[in-house]
């Protein structure tokens, strides 16, 4: 699936999608384009509830649209069944959310292998790989520690290492840093780019944290069901 220097990773034509709510439906995507380059940081500011997480789970195939076409370096999202869209999550998408989602009963160590042993990975190199994630994002002290032991901003270094483990060519955070005091947020951002850069990768942020927008390279502004 490599796609070369300059063409688009991420195409996103006429994407729509709406809830139910009550005995109408709310349109909260209502015909969104997008197209992304690889080695491209997008920000995605906007309102709550104006569709930037949907945005970000129908790309990372966790939902399907109502209508419109994704294209992940040719591959035709929209397409997917159950199966094929959680493979394409597992191997293509890195995820970060605001809440982190690790798995309480199990330790940095574990959950940053868990995306790895899903894929049937053999134990022993999925191991190593979360070590050197966990050691390279300043955790080496902390391998065996549970999510409970961890602060928010540790915390959120493991979840970055899980999202990094299976080496994904799209990173989509969530509002990485919304629920991060000030510091630990700068810490967290200069530790997102820095990976950015290391491994080129390409990333959607949604955020409501302008210091964060102005930081990537593109942004944009979700209104009115649509990218602006």
């Amino acid at each position: 699936m490599a796609v070369g220097n300059g063409e688009a990773l991420l195409s996103v034509e006429g994407l729509c999608k709406s809830y139910p709510s009550g005995e109408a439906r709310l349109q909260v995507l209502d015909g969104v384009d997008l197209i992304l380059r690889r080695g491209e940081t997008l920000a995605v500011t906007g309102a709550s509830g104006s569709g930037k997480s949907t945005l970000l789970h129908l790309v990372g195939g966790m939902e399907t649209a109502d209508s419109g076409s994704i294209r992940f370096a040719g591959l035709e999202v929209s397409g997917l069944d159950a199966s094929q869209r959680a493979s394409y999550r597992n191997r293509e998408i890195g995820f970060v959310f605001q809440f982190h989602h690790l798995l309480p009963e199990f330790s940095a160590l574990e959950n940053v292998m868990m995306p790895l042993l899903l894929r049937r990975d053999p134990w022993t190199p999925a191991a190593r790989r979360a070590r050197e994630l966990l050691v390279e994002l300043g955790l080496e002290e902390r391998l065996q520690h549970r999510p409970g032991e961890l602060s928010g901003g540790e915390q959120q270094r493991v979840a970055l290492a899980r999202a990094l483990a299976g080496e994904p060519q799209l990173l989509l955070a969530d509002e990485p840093t919304g629920n991060l005091d000030d510091a630990t947020s700068e810490s967290i951002h200069r530790l997102l780019f820095q990976t950015q850069e290391q491994r080129k990768l390409t990333s959607v942020i949604v955020t409501h944290d302008l210091r964060l927008a102005g930081l990537c390279r593109r942004s944009c502004r979700m209104e009115g069901g649509r990218l602006h």
